[in-house]
């Protein structure tokens, strides 16, 4: 496959090829999110809790699988950019290996985790319960996913963003239509309550390892999977995870926020937590329609940089930044007309409700302003500089915001833990500036 349209397309509708099938599924992706807890919230209050007590585990597998893609993505869009396509072929192979090694790794660690991480936050048997439940179920599919996302990164750094997005909607779709059969007992499926969510959750990552499986054996791909000797090279190891490792610490971080303000949250009430991650779910429809902006120039940065397009890489930054502020605006606008009816998706309780949107109106106020911090990790992710970006990110979710949390929340309450959303980002987005304006040199 010819690629060099990588370099000769004009840059906003390449911007706009390469991103529109990650944006559309992602938004699916972020869908589903919303949907599963939609879901799980009608089975209790308490089911909730569980699921968000659960998420900062997730997340850490959902870091170390796309952190690691994004190692591999990188140095094999480089290498084609250089057109060195066996380098190119040895990348992706070493990366999918290794994913499995991940994959194996996650599974054991994190249910062995699970039930001491739970008891750190609640004495609820009935939360700590659920939480075993769900997340036991739940990673028992850390393999497949893991592949899985190798496989979207692959396809990635060719440019088949389509391929990506067909796969990804196959599998959330399946998530959305079995969630409701499989919880409350439809069809010739027994009532499974939270069991179903997660089980609906792992079939769903399962068919989409699937479907990749079968474009890769049907169709023609550039990059080829070889496992063999030549491949394990200790450059391209080297190289991969000098990428890959920043950008999964990069992506850790949010878990560790959420672990850590939950603890701050916890100390005035368990309905906190649960806002928090309420939160956390309605953000995704925002922030994962953003990523996939990211996904769709990373490869666009790598291959035009590996072909030394300078000029180009600049044009595909604000081309970028322009269309995340947009959608961060518009993500503004609908947590500030729409909270309460956000809200009332996940609790019938009118004191969450009340504090949920009073969460939802200072957290967002910081939405455009992070535009510019996520867009930036994302073409320094791309450039291979893996160790800024994770600075940015660093700043975002743990250096500023939960200092500033801790501090406000002695003063403000709960509410001081929102307000250190906005602050962070724009601290964070200053900093971001100054680093991309030495790194690509304005």
């Amino acid at each position: 496959m010819n690629q060099t349209y990588m370099k000769e397309k004009k840059i906003l509708p390449l911007v706009f090829t390469m991103s529109l099938p990650m944006v559309l599924g992602m938004l699916v992706n972020a869908l589903y999110n919303i949907v599963d807890s939609y879901f799980v919230a009608q089975i209790s209050e308490s089911a909730m809790t569980s699921i968000s007590l659960v998420y900062p585990l997730q997340l850490i597998v959902t870091a170390v699988a796309v952190g690691h893609g994004i190692g591999v993505n990188a140095i094999a869009s480089f290498y084609l950019g250089a057109q060195d396509q066996k380098r190119a072929n040895d990348t992706v192979s070493l990366g999918l290996f290794l994913s499995m090694i991940h994959g194996i790794l996650l599974t054991v660690g994190c249910i062995g985790v699970l039930r001491p991480f739970l008891h750190l936050f609640t004495t609820n048997p009935e939360v700590i319960q659920n939480g075993i439940t769900y997340g036991t179920l739940a990673f028992l599919f850390n393999f497949p996913n893991s592949i899985a996302i190798a496989y979207e990164k692959i396809y990635q750094a060719e440019g088949k963003m389509t391929v990506s997005m067909i796969a990804m909607l196959c599998g959330c779709i399946c998530n959305i239509i079995l969630d409701p059969m499989m919880i409350f007992g439809i069809g010739f499926f027994p009532e499974m309550g939270i069991a179903g969510a997660a089980l609906a959750t792992g079939i769903g990552q399962v068919l989409t390892l699937v479907i990749y499986l079968i474009i890769y054996y049907t169709k023609e791909s550039q990059l080829r999977i070889h496992f063999s000797k030549e491949m394990f090279q200790k450059t391209i190891c080297k190289r991969i995870y000098s990428v890959g490792l920043p950008a999964t610490m990069n992506l850790s971080l949010p878990s560790i926020m959420i672990t850590l303000l939950n603890g701050i949250l916890a100390e005035f009430s368990d309905m906190y937590v649960l806002v928090l991650g309420i939160y956390y779910k309605l953000q995704t429809f925002i922030y994962l329609t953003v990523n996939g902006i990211v996904q769709g120039i990373r490869p666009l940065i790598g291959y035009n940089y590996g072909a030394k397009e300078h000029e180009r890489v600049k044009k595909i930054f604000f081309t970028s930044l322009l269309l995340a502020v947009s959608i961060m605006f518009i993500g503004t606008c609908i947590c500030w007309l729409f909270a309460n009816d956000l809200m009332h998706l996940f609790t019938q309780n009118t004191e969450t409700i009340r504090a949920g949107s009073s969460a939802l109106h200072i957290i967002s106020s910081g939405f455009v302003i992070s535009s510019i911090s996520v867009i930036v990790c994302g073409v320094l992710e791309g450039l291979g500089k893996g160790n800024p970006s994770l600075v940015i990110s660093a700043l975002r979710y743990i250096i500023v915001i939960i200092p500033v949390s801790y501090v406000l929340s002695r003063f403000l309450g709960a509410s001081g833990v929102w307000h250190a959303f906005w602050i962070s980002e724009t601290i964070a987005s200053l900093i971001s500036i100054i680093i991309i304006k030495k790194t690509i040199q304005f």
